[in-house]
């Protein structure tokens, strides 16, 4: 798992950890199932507190990300499989509207774009 997080930013640092472990699930980086480091053993990579760690595995548990079985340690989710497809089809149709923007801006007409999204789509 690749966590960076800085101390410098306005972002709290189990903040920082909560997203980048939520976006990696969400990215399919890390599958569902899977272990996630201890408390401990995160907090000394990350050089952070017991406590950070902590605070972001529970938000995570808290948002269904992760799921913590007492002497066996935190797995991601295998329940939520529909949530975080609806939470990425979110973050794509957002893009998309970005893209939709940028489109009109140059005129471009939606038969174009279309087009455009179609040779992408199977090129990828």
């Amino acid at each position: 798992m690749n966590i960076i997080i800085s101390g410098d930013s306005l972002i709290p640092l189990y903040e920082q950890i909560t997203n980048q472990i939520k976006e990696q699930i969400l990215q399919g980086k890390i599958d569902q199932g899977s272990l996630l480091p201890s408390i401990r053993m995160m907090a000394k990579e990350l050089k952070v507190s017991i406590i950070t760690v902590k605070r972001a595995y529970e938000d995570l548990e808290a948002e269904g990300f992760v799921e913590t079985v007492p002497s066996k340690g935190t797995y991601v989710s295998l329940n939520n499989k529909e949530r975080l497809r609806e939470i990425r089809m979110s973050q794509i149709e957002q893009q998309l509207e970005e893209v939709i923007i940028a489109a009109k801006s140059i005129d471009m007409s939606l038969e174009e774009l279309q087009k455009r999204i179609l040779l992408i789509y199977e090129e990828v």
